[in-house]
């Protein structure tokens, strides 16, 4: 394209319009192009120091040339300013600090201003598809995608989809596969970003997301919704586990998944280049689902802990090496897939702990309860593990242990409260020989036990123990009143509340509250 000293008025907008088609892009933008270009070689031609404004009249291609002034009591740069008289001479409202545009004479659009406005546009042009780019793979993140290889770098894999380009880094591949240029890829389009050479389109044949949307294009049920996907972990091109629930009672959803004889679950086995995959059935039940997903190990027993989100799995001797699989690899996947954290324990190794924690249990009820061996093996044999259970235990629980009438059961409470007493005042007294404070002491979120020995590591006023770090209060306790990270981070964040070093979030009500005390003008109320 080529501007000339003979290129007319109309004929420029009938040029623009007819590149704004070519390119796709917007009439208005070409002249926007236009317009830059010409005010770059004015500003070659009256100088760089001046402030050039070209306009092109959308209707009759007219170019219009201004120089932009900024009125001024003082004038310090000729080239951008006006004095605030001679600026009256053309306004007599001319004030300091408006901007006043002086005509300039028109100038011949040579070949240089045509390059000019030639490379605009075509930066124009490239912005335009990019934004296009973005806008249309954007839409498609979620999806899968099918392109040719272009080239690889450093172990990334450059992917050609016809209108843009992609990229397969290295983490993204599964391990030991390999692609020349002209192979097409199937890949999982994961993200998409705008970054300064343009958008950025990344793709992933590792994502848990790539194995579920393989199964959906292969399972018409999973594409009917018929059956939900409903969790999937991986360890790409070894081994994945994804779990299944059919909403339809009468569709096995494990059978439809993998096919006859095999030839659904084997189509996605052969895409992620021989990946072994176990197929699921999803439960609602935690125990439950987190026994599917450990097969092929059977499971003796399970007891779950809901606050800590983790769960036990007692399982025969010969199936704790299955259970646990290789390098860890089956559990690993069974917790990705269920959420749970879960702690393989072979039933020899719960025996020896239930026997060692039975012995600990009657040896402390033995010395803290002044009780025959006999008795006290009784109450370890009904779950009782420490002196607050029994103190705390109603008396009809007691006296219904084989053996025990309410006599001996009021008897053992006595004698469980007159231990946790005389124990309490020990530690009071040593907390008063450590000098620990009473604003520690009456920090209800933790007991007495850790407040003394917190004492003893030289933590006394609440104010040390806001000061320690979570790391540090997790290592101080690790021996007598262990605690994980999460809550030993929570203690900390109570206790300087308490000392007001930092303000609570307003609850959400008090934000609604604040919300609607806002007046609806979105203006805010002024007192004077």
């Amino acid at each position: 394209m080529e501007l000339s000293t003979a290129l007319g008025r109309a004929e420029l907008l009938r040029v623009a319009e007819t590149v704004a088609q070519e390119k796709g892009i917007d009439t208005a933008e070409v002249i926007d192009a236009l317009e830059q270009a010409v005010q770059t070689a004015a500003r070659r031609k009256y100088g760089l120091e001046h402030d050039i404004i070209a306009e092109i009249d959308r209707k009759t291609g007219e170019i219009r040339l201004f120089r932009q002034l900024e009125v001024a009591e003082v004038v310090e740069d000729y080239a951008k300013q006006l004095s605030l008289d001679e600026a009256r001479d053309r306004n007599p409202a001319a004030q300091p600090g408006d901007l006043i545009l002086d005509a300039l004479p028109p100038i011949d659009l040579g070949r240089i201003a045509a390059q000019s406005a030639k490379q605009v546009i075509v930066q124009k042009v490239r912005d335009a598809e990019r934004e296009r780019q973005f806008d249309e793979f954007k839409d498609r993140i979620g999806e899968i995608v099918i392109g040719e290889v272009k080239r690889t770098e450093h172990g990334n894999v450059l992917v050609d989809l016809g209108r843009a380009e992609a990229i397969v880094r290295r983490d993204d591949l599964i391990p030991r596969e390999s692609f020349r240029n002209k192979d097409r890829i199937r890949a999982y389009l994961y993200d998409v970003r705008h970054e300064t050479r343009g958008p950025q389109i990344f793709l992933s044949r590792t994502h848990p997301q790539f194995m579920a949307k393989l199964f959906e294009q292969e399972v018409p049920e999973i594409y009917d919704s018929i059956i939900e996907i409903k969790s999937v972990a991986r360890d790409p091109g070894s081994r994945a586990k994804i779990a299944v629930i059919s909403k339809d009672s009468s569709i096995d959803p494990v059978g439809a998944c993998v096919g006859m004889r095999g030839s659904r679950v084997q189509a996605v086995v052969q895409e992620l280049a021989g990946e072994k995959v176990d197929i699921i059935p999803w439960s609602p039940d935690p125990a439950t689902f987190v026994v599917n997903a450990l097969a092929p190990a059977e499971v003796s027993k399970v007891v779950l802990d809901p606050e800590a989100n983790r769960i036990e799995v007692i399982v025969p001797d010969h199936m704790q090496h299955i259970a646990i699989g290789r390098r860890g690899q089956n559990v690993r996947l069974a917790s990705q897939l269920t959420g749970w954290d879960i702690d393989i324990v072979s039933e020899g190794e719960d025996s020896e702990r239930r026997n060692r924690e039975f012995r600990e249990a009657t040896e402390l009820f033995i010395e803290s309860l002044n009780v025959e061996e006999v008795i006290a093996q009784l109450l370890a044999t009904e779950g009782f593990a420490n002196v607050e259970d029994v103190a705390y235990s109603e008396t009809d629980e007691l006296a219904a242990i084989e053996g025990f009438d309410e006599e001996i059961a009021e008897a053992l409470k006595e004698r469980a409260a007159a231990f946790l007493e005389e124990r309490e005042q020990e530690m009071n007294a040593e907390a008063d020989e450590l000098g620990i404070g009473e604003d520690l002491r009456a920090f209800t979120l933790i007991d007495l036990k850790t407040v003394v020995a917190l004492g003893r590591q030289g933590v006394k006023s609440l104010e040390d123990f806001a000061d320690l770090a979570t790391d540090e209060l997790v290592e101080m306790l690790a021996a007598e009143a262990p605690i994980d990270e999460v809550t030993a981070a929570d203690l900390i964040l109570q206790a300087r509340l308490v000392l007001g070093w930092i303000e609570p979030e307003p609850e959400p009500e008090e934000l609604l509250e604040a919300a609607d005390a806002t007046p609806d003008d979105g203006t805010a109320e002024t007192t004077h």
